[in-house]
């Protein structure tokens, strides 16, 4: 690794709003390390991805970027260049998700970052950076809802449902209940899709029109034993109204609305578990903990045909294809040029 010199100059995708006009853009832009925001590690990024959180930032959303200029990227993959801290030496390869990354503070689509040392997880020795990257934000999500439903729930309990099954949290969810023994259904809107989900482990997958009941019944007929949902809205609603007796429902999203309209019969007469996923304040025994399982007992094989890898000069033309759902799997950025 060649000695890390903070003067040269290194390239962002920098989301700015024009002063005239008003509008917001980003671009690829060349900065300086003087520009990064305070920490004790400086990575060199190599990897990082396109989240649906990341495309709100790209465009200027103020509920994930706090204020402007900003640089999007949740997840980052990358070895350090300099740190303050004496648990980590320069040349570390190291993973940096959730927290403020790409939200509150700049993030990960940028050749380089700066961050505090309570963020950064080593690399696990079984993955490489680059793999942890295809997994992402998204990876460690689905691994998060598949642990806490593995307190509840067991796959001989019966099949387990995943919404939104064709993005980044859903299709690998997929993968990981699969790997593990679940009989899985997917939902997707995309009828295209039921083939690819198929080959990825799905024993079934059902038209998301089948989770979209809006009907005023507390209760539906029980059908799952367990589900990962990652829309919210009406999906998650019916899918807590079908889930069986002791079940338990792990959510993440809300793009079909952060509303929950239903009565407490689910929770009070079958004892369904509703269990929030949080994975940018994940705590970070747990952060490493999960890591570790995806490194090991839960890797999954198969990642590249969930991925596609553009560059960091790519990355805008796939922000408004995210947007509009347009983007099946998970997109990896090759940030080093």
């Amino acid at each position: 690794m060649s000695e890390f010199n903070s003067n040269t100059p290194f390239h962002a995708y920098y989301v700015q709003r024009h002063p005239d006009a008003g509008e917001i853009h980003g671009s690829l832009q060349s900065l300086s390390t003087d520009r990064l925001p305070a920490g004790d590690v400086i990575i060199q990024v190599e990897w990082s991805s396109l989240n649906y959180k990341d495309a709100l930032a790209a465009t200027g959303n103020p509920g994930v970027a706090k204020t402007l200029p900003h640089v999007p990227g949740i997840d980052a993959a990358g070895r350090i260049v300099e740190t303050t801290d004496s648990r980590f030496h320069v040349g570390q390869a190291v993973i940096v998700t959730g927290y403020e990354l790409g939200a509150e503070r700049w993030g990960g689509w940028s050749e380089r970052i700066r961050v505090p040392a309570e963020w950064v997880v080593p690399l696990p020795e079984e993955l490489t950076l680059r793999e942890t990257m295809v997994l992402g934000t998204a990876g460690f999500t689905a691994a998060q809802c598949v642990r806490d439903i593995l307190k509840f729930v067991q796959p001989t309990d019966g099949p387990v449902a995943v919404s939104g099954a064709t993005g980044g949290v859903g299709c690998l969810a997929v993968m990981l209940l699969a790997k593990l023994g679940f009989e899985v259904v997917a939902s997707t809107g995309k009828a295209n899709a039921a083939p690819w989900l198929m080959q990825l482990g799905a024993s079934a997958v059902v038209d998301r029109s089948a989770l979209s009941d809006d009907g005023r019944k507390p209760l539906l007929s029980t059908r799952w034993a367990a589900a990962v949902d990652t829309v919210g809205g009406t999906t998650l609603v019916n899918l807590l109204k079908s889930t069986r007796v002791n079940g338990a429902v792990t959510f993440c999203g809300l793009v079909a609305g952060n509303q929950l309209e239903m009565t407490v019969f689910p929770f009070i007469l079958r004892g369904v578990k509703l269990l929030g996923i949080t994975s940018a304040l994940c705590p970070m025994p747990d952060r490493v903990q999960i890591w570790k399982n995806l490194a090991g007992p839960w890797r999954l094989d198969g990642l590249e045909e969930i991925c596609q890898e553009i560059s960091l000069d790519q990355v805008a033309a796939q922000i408004q294809k995210i947007l509009a759902g347009g983007v099946q799997g998970r997109t990896l950025i090759r940030i080093a040029r």
